[in-house]
């Protein structure tokens, strides 16, 4: 069953997760699975955002006792981002002009390194 575009906000989604969701359910209809991935697709864009903030204020870098260090918000920020790719790649949505006739296209494995064999076989 498809999920219909009218799906409301989550709860406590912020204004940069909010905008991707509706984004996303103005142009695709998502099946339920779907839309678990893209409510945690939002619930990382808002958490980017404020991470983001903290690192704004409190500045880049951190002084401890070895010395300065980035800041943990950066570090985080840097695993939620990688997250965050690894998600919107698992929804398979069109990107751009590589969307054709509303096909959604299929997911591409790029960097795939080949068959790996023993040693001296």
């Amino acid at each position: 069953m498809m999920a219909a575009k009218t799906q409301p906000v989550p709860k406590g989604t912020r204004a940069a997760g909010a905008r991707l969701w509706r984004d996303v359910l103005t142009k695709y209809e998502l099946e339920e699975h779907e839309l678990a991935l893209l409510r945690e697709a939002v619930r990382t864009v808002d958490q980017l955002d404020e991470l983001h903030g903290i690192s704004e204020r409190e500045g880049l870098v951190v002084d401890g006792p070895h010395g300065s260090k980035a800041h943990p918000a950066l570090t985080e920020a840097r695993q939620l981002r990688i997250a965050l790719a690894r998600v919107l790649a698992a929804l398979r949505l069109p990107a751009g002009d590589e969307d054709e006739g509303g096909q959604r296209r299929p997911q591409r494995r790029i960097g795939v390194r080949g068959i790996y064999t023993a040693a001296g076989a």
